[in-house]
């Protein structure tokens, strides 16, 4: 079930998906904030996606939100501060599996695609344990006029965690979300002690379990009339910009 709703309403059920505008929108350039972060609590305790002005990355986990800045390093984030863009859910368990030592992200991919009972729903994911290895980035606050994606990643720092433990948390969206979100897998880091992260873009595991929540409810809520978005072109296919900014 979908809803586009046109204008804010609590939302409390479980195994629901909420979205705050498109990564579509995104890519175009359109960073100004559309929820706060205090709004956005109610509708889940777990998610990823970033701050207003495209300032670094968004992690949600057990009910708290931090901001990682560019440097890495990860705060508590102000309930008044906006997102541009952000998926949440209240994560329930619905099935766990231990991962073996040494999976890499591929790996991790095609070992979940074959557990998970379809590839046509939306999946929280959510992966605690110790790792040998995670390189992670997060990017820079933007000023306005503000630049597309693509070009805001140039700039990525990027870093490395070794011998971590930490949770990777995030989501798999089914390939017909395309231009809504991200089809496949979207994955950020918060480190144990919760001052550390960013957006993952590769790892090892050393000892870590994998707990999924499926998810078949999918909630979008839209920038208003006064954004960027009721202006810019969402027509145009950015699949080949969106592969080089994951990776």
């Amino acid at each position: 079930m979908i809803w586009f709703p046109c204008r804010h309403y609590t939302m409390t059920r479980k195994g629901t998906l909420v979205q705050v505008s498109t990564m579509g929108a995104v890519l175009n350039g359109v960073y100004d904030g559309v929820l706060s972060i205090g709004a956005l609590k109610e509708y889940g305790d777990f998610g990823i996606g970033t701050l207003e002005r495209s300032d670094g990355e968004l992690v949600g986990f057990d009910g708290n939100f931090y901001h990682i800045k560019v440097d890495g390093v990860a705060h508590p984030i102000s309930d008044s501060i906006k997102t541009p863009f952000a998926t949440a859910t209240f994560f329930d368990v619905d099935h766990k599996e231990k991962l073996s030592a040494g999976m890499d992200y591929k790996q991790l991919e095609r070992f979940l695609d074959e557990v998970l009972p379809t590839s046509n729903i939306f999946y929280a994911i959510k992966i605690e344990g110790a790792f040998s290895c995670i390189k992670a980035r997060s990017v820079s606050r933007q000023r306005k006029p503000y630049p597309p994606a693509i070009e805001v990643v140039k700039n990525q720092p990027i870093f490395e965690f070794n011998d971590v433990e930490g949770a990777i948390v995030g989501f798999r969206c089914p390939a017909y979300i395309s231009g809504i979100n991200i089809p496949g897998y979207h994955l950020h880091f918060l480190t144990k002690g919760k001052d550390a992260g960013g957006h993952v873009l590769e790892f090892k595991t050393e000892e870590a379990v994998a707990s999924l929540d499926y998810i078949s409810e999918f909630l979008m809520i839209l920038p208003g009339k006064d954004s960027d978005f009721y202006k810019v072109d969402l027509a145009r296919d950015r699949q080949g910009e969106l592969e080089k900014i994951q990776s």
